[in-house]
């Protein structure tokens, strides 16, 4: 067992299921660049397979207001975190989830 208790929180986490995270509605404040059709492609390119739906929902003199709706077999949430930063946006808020068990595949 390590000091930090991982070893523990590895061994209650066999036999559990696996969850992959299959959607997610995040609401994200963004410059005006890059456009909103740049934004959802280059959110797009960060997974295999990730759908992108982007809604302007808010415009002012510098920035915008997103909803930004993420589908895929396995979103990977930190990379697409640090692509909406790197883009010079800030997530808001993570405003739905839909997450599905898988069978453990040990």
């Amino acid at each position: 067992m390590m000091s930090d208790g991982h070893f523990i929180s590895t061994l209650t986490l066999a036999g559990t299921p696996m969850v992959s995270v299959r959607r997610v509605v995040l609401d994200v404040l963004k410059p005006h660049h890059p456009n909103a059709l740049e934004f959802a492609r280059l959110i797009a390119e960060v997974g295999p397979g990730y759908r992108v739906r982007l809604t302007v929902s808010e415009v002012d003199e510098k920035t915008e207001t997103l909803q930004v709706e993420i589908e895929g077999s396995a979103i990977d949430f930190d990379t697409i975190e640090a692509t909406i930063n790197n883009l010079g946006g800030s997530l808001h808020s993570i405003d739905e989830v839909e997450v599905h068990g898988e069978p453990d595949q040990l």
